[in-house]
């Protein structure tokens, strides 16, 4: 049965990043008949698979949350069970305070248990500052509050500057002083509500977890770069009978008098029984304007970082680099690079494709930061190496290097977004047959997007639980240890 218990009813979705795509393979299990319209002329969005020095990789996001089902759900229906892949090592460093130094465990989004966790990471003055959160009165949070602002306030603002803030950074892009807890820290928003000290909540967090264990790896990636799972999603969209459609921008959207949807894209005029828009805030903004005014006014404030990532191609012989998977790197320190994945060590798969090569990423901009992104590529390159060899010695000339920009690419979660994504959908809500989905609604990670499509898809259905439980407990984005 398609989303509405109609098997002929068409829908229509507007956009084939990770998020249309999931809603359109969903609808097509149901029964639906499916029309998928995207701007640009490929599917994937942030998604990007390539190469580089004939090693294939990843252009945008290389890893994916493997303790939600949702993506790995996805991979697997789509025939990518046997190329899912652990990373082969996750253990990763901090270049803070002059030296690369192990990331330490026992915290929660860089935010620890007991001072003993960042001991080594933060001076002696910083790790004696946590230890006087026991004693502080209980902070009252209400609905919402900025995560640095928070934890400064609690622990100190070297535990923010030093670790919370790469690692909120490595995910968003943005400043941890304006970042949601409730939207982007959602698990530590609940204990801080509970509990009279952080660290104490903290410590119920790991408690919890601990006797909660799951096994198997926390992140997932896939043989031949996550950039492979749209390309396979929509393989199987159009073998279950959808159409996409590239080069084929959404120009208008207007429900008829019968209730139907008329879709405008160019020339092309679709009329659908359902409408999902699962493109980012402005251009869903533009779509919703005239059938959905507060909805576009709301999604018209949703801001965007922007960053690039430099991928560079070393040979292996004489090449010496620190253990792990890569480090981050916190931007009190003043340095251009924001993270270093070591790729070729973090996934076996590359380093299987050529042993003889080694690929590293580095990542530049966060919200705020135009001046770095304005720069030329060759710059963005310099910069990434001057970095890399002081943090790591590694001074050999790359056999290639590739820049890849993502202009607008990830949203901001600023305090009070939950209550922005609600009114959202309450307006969204006022018109049958229309849904919306992306990252910039509950969570920025793969796991989130598909999430996001799947209550899309249930909400045209008549079905609002989905909706309900990601707008009242949003889809935590972790970071995946290094230049994520």
């Amino acid at each position: 049965m398609s989303a509405t218990g109609t098997p002929t009813e068409h829908v229509v979705v507007v956009g084939a990043g990770i998020s249309g795509l999931a809603a359109a393979h969903r609808l097509l299990r149901r029964g639906a008949r499916v029309t998928v319209l995207e701007a640009s002329d490929r599917v994937g969005g942030k998604l990007l698979p390539g190469e580089i020095a004939g090693v294939r990789v990843d252009l945008g996001a290389e890893s994916m949350l493997a303790r939600r089902p949702e993506a790995v759900t996805l991979a697997r229906e789509v025939g990518l069970a046997e190329r899912l892949q652990p990373p082969a090592t996750a253990t990763a460093s901090i270049w803070t305070r002059g030296a690369l130094r192990p990331m330490p465990k026992g915290h929660v989004m860089g935010v620890p248990g007991t001072a003993a966790a960042l001991a080594g990471v933060l001076s002696d003055e910083g790790v004696a500052r946590i230890g006087r959160d026991a004693g502080l009165p209980r902070t009252e949070i209400g609905d919402d509050v900025a995560v640095g602002e928070y934890v400064a306030a609690r622990l100190g603002r070297e535990v923010v500057d030093r670790l919370v803030e790469p690692l909120l950074g490595g995910v968003y892009a943005g400043d941890a002083y304006r970042i949601s807890m409730r939207s982007a820290v959602p698990q530590l928003f609940r204990a801080a509500r509970e509990h009279d000290s952080l660290t104490e909540a903290v410590r119920d967090i790991q408690a919890k977890a601990e006797a909660n264990r799951q096994t198997g790896p926390v992140f997932m990636g896939i043989e031949g770069g996550v950039g492979r799972l749209p390309l396979a999603v929509a393989e199987s969209v159009r073998a279950l009978g959808g159409d996409i459609l590239c080069r084929t921008p959404v120009t208008g959207l207007r429900r008829e008098a019968s209730g139907r949807w008329r879709v405008t894209a160019g020339e092309r005029v679709l009329d659908a029984d359902a409408v999902i828009v699962a493109v980012p805030a402005p251009a869903a903004a533009a779509l919703l304007r005239a059938e959905a005014p507060e909805a576009a006014a709301e999604l018209s404030a949703v801001e965007y970082a922007s960053m690039a990532l430099i991928t560079l191609a070393y040979r292996r012989t004489g090449l010496a680099l620190p253990e792990g998977s890569g480090f981050l790197v916190p931007p009190v320190d003043g340095r251009t690079i924001k993270a270093s994945t070591f790729a070729s060590r973090k996934w076996g798969w590359i380093a299987e494709e050529d042993p003889d090569v080694v690929v590293l990423r580095t990542s530049v901009g966060r919200h705020g930061e135009s001046e770095v992104l304005r720069r030329e590529d060759a710059e963005l390159v310099a910069v990434s190496r001057h970095d890399l060899r002081e943090a790591t010695g590694l001074d050999a000339t790359p056999l290639e290097t590739r820049v890849t920009r993502w202009t607008g690419g990830l949203p901001q979660y600023p305090v009070g977004h939950h209550a922005r994504v609600a009114r959202i959908r309450e307006h969204v809500a006022k018109l049958p047959g229309l849904a919306v989905c992306g990252a910039q609604y509950d969570g920025v990670g793969i796991p989130a997007c598909v999430a996001s499509a799947h209550a899309a898809v249930d909400q045209l259905g008549g079905d609002l639980g989905g909706v309900r439980k990601l707008t009242a407990d949003p889809v935590q984005s972790l970071h995946g240890g290094a230049g994520e």
